[in-house]
């Protein structure tokens, strides 16, 4: 047929195809198709390809591409990875999408970082991580042996852990490796703590010591209290120890002498936890860069100002209970910013600049929990048999641990939280090592550490 032949035959049938209805459309596309031969199949499919299979994310701009993806899923987003190379190039490249479902895990973002693999690693890593926190599979444990008598005192730094016992010794330990670094001879420790250079200990025979690691030496008696301590903290910039004892006072010591400087009284049990810390909020009673000490007793927080000159007044009595129905556990969360403590009424959180409770906490699933670290994002609990971890944001328990027969303490010193930076937002390098130490009935220390990533 002519070529001018062909095109009016073609213009003609064109007409009347467009007057068909869809049915005998089909119809006609399935008779030509039948009557077709391969070379004009093959014509058909490629051109049927280009017609109904529209690539979106390599025609449109990219930022309508990622503003696209913005509603989808990671999971979704991760199956469209496998569609194409093209597809797994743009979706990888979305910083955004990925950041954002990094913090909807509770990680930390480090926005500065803008590689966009980066963070698309970054979410599949934290998403295993997870998945192994729901599974109750993201710890184990372990147990540091040494001690000839109970221990009643713990106290964790930089990946060194400090035991205080009834037999007359404290020892620092590697939580990595578990093996003994120092072993010095001291009184009973009711309480310790340590930096490179020294260790300070409360005793049940009412004093305070502070011990040099490399010798053992006693540098510094601290005599005057009438009970035992059960709490100590201390600042080598303001040259003060503070110490918390069951004669129901604090007192506030110099570091580098041993002189008393100050009783501090008014609580009416044992005063089983202080806390030196600066202050991180303004208020009508404090300005950023104030040191705060903070006392704890059975059922009541102090706050007292601190410095180089000391003249201490409470400043806040808090409580949960105001006939002492209620008592307090003995663990105190103090950031500068916010107080937390527990109770059997749940987590209590005050604001720190107006003393106004924020908000109280009560877990659902279980009752009477234990605080032992408080962040941003996630608080550290436990009971008698299992160790939590919560989502502050939803207040839902997402992880549980089981934990052994340990040794209960009135007085929250035999149990600590281990590395607690992670309460602020896993970032994948923060989730390793410590996370819980208790002593046992075996005179033995029970360790909970982060299992290493998959």
């Amino acid at each position: 047929m002519e070529k001018k032949d062909f095109e009016a035959w073609l213009d003609n049938i064109s007409i009347t195809f467009l007057s068909l209805t869809d049915l005998q459309k089909n119809e006609t596309l399935d008779h030509l198709i039948s009557l077709s031969g391969a070379v004009q199949l093959r014509h058909l499919s490629n051109n049927l390809e280009i017609l109904l299979k529209r690539d979106f994310l390599k025609l449109l701009p990219l930022e309508l591409s990622f503003y696209l993806l913005k509603w989808l899923d990671p999971q979704t987003l991760l199956t469209c990875c496998l569609v194409s190379k093209q597809w797994n190039k743009v979706i990888s490249a979305c910083t955004e999408v990925w950041q954002t479902a990094c913090k909807n895990l509770g990680w930390q973002i480090d926005d500065s970082v803008q590689d966009p693999l980066h963070w698309k690693k970054v979410y599949l890593k934290a998403i295993l991580r997870m998945k192994q926190l729901k599974d109750h599979e993201a710890f184990e444990t372990s147990s540091l042996i040494g001690h000839s008598a109970r221990v009643y005192a713990l106290y964790y730094k930089d990946g060194l852990l400090c035991t205080g016992s009834d037999d007359l010794s404290a020892k620092l330990w590697d939580v990595s490796t578990g093996q003994c670094i120092y072993g010095i001879q001291t009184h009973t420790c009711a309480t310790v703590k340590f930096d490179e250079q020294k260790l300070v200990t409360g005793s049940f025979d009412n004093t305070v010591a502070c011990w040099e690691w490399s010798s053992g030496a006693k540098t510094q008696h601290f005599r005057g209290h009438t009970g035992a301590v059960f709490s100590l903290d201390y600042n080598d910039e303001l040259d003060i120890l503070v110490s918390g004892s069951a004669d129901f006072t604090v007192k506030v010591w110099a570091l580098s002498t041993g002189t008393c400087l100050n009783t501090l009284t008014g609580h009416t049990e044992w005063v089983t936890k202080v806390v030196l810390q600066k202050c991180k909020v303004k208020s009508l009673m404090h300005s950023p860069g104030d040191y705060i000490l903070l006392s704890a007793d059975k059922y009541e927080i102090k706050i007292w100002p601190i410095g180089r000159e000391i003249n201490c007044k409470c400043l806040k009595t808090l409580s949960v209970s105001e006939d002492r129905s209620i008592s307090l556990q003995p663990r105190l969360h103090f950031d500068g910013k916010y107080i937390v403590c527990s109770s059997a009424l749940g987590l209590y959180q005050w604001d720190f600049a107006s003393y106004d409770i924020l908000r109280v906490i009560k877990p659902s699933d279980v009752s009477n929990v234990s605080l032992l670290g408080f962040g941003e994002i996630f608080a550290l609990l436990f009971d008698n048999r299992y160790l939590y971890i919560m989502d502050l944001r939803t207040e839902k328990l997402i992880s549980r641990w089981p934990l052994p027969e340990y040794r209960k303490s009135k007085r929250g010193s035999s149990f600590l939280a281990g590395e607690t930076s992670w309460l602020n937002g896993l970032n994948g390098q923060n989730d390793m090592g410590l996370v819980f130490a208790t002593s046992m009935p075996d005179h033995s220390i029970h360790l909970v550490l982060w299992k290493e990533h998959g």
